[in-house]
């Protein structure tokens, strides 16, 4: 008994996460169009591209730097 109670709140709770995604899913669309309608979405794209390549720049000189003390040692 106490192991379908347990699944019958696990299957509760993974219906009603669907349904809060959904709506959030919604909300997420409702804000991309208006962000695009204003043109603010090319800035948050902007921003997201140069953290991106900051990130990759960071990673790439940390490789280096460590190739080159592993080749020291």
């Amino acid at each position: 008994m106490n192991k379908l109670a347990k699944m019958m709140a696990l299957l509760l709770l993974l219906v009603m996460s669907t349904a809060v995604q959904a709506q959030e899913t919604a909300a997420a669309a409702d804000n991309a169009g208006l962000m695009r309608s204003n043109g603010k979405i090319y800035v948050v794209v902007a921003v997201v591209v140069t953290i991106l390549l900051g990130l990759f720049a960071y990673v790439f000189s940390l490789d280096r730097k460590i190739t080159k003390l592993e080749k020291n040692s």
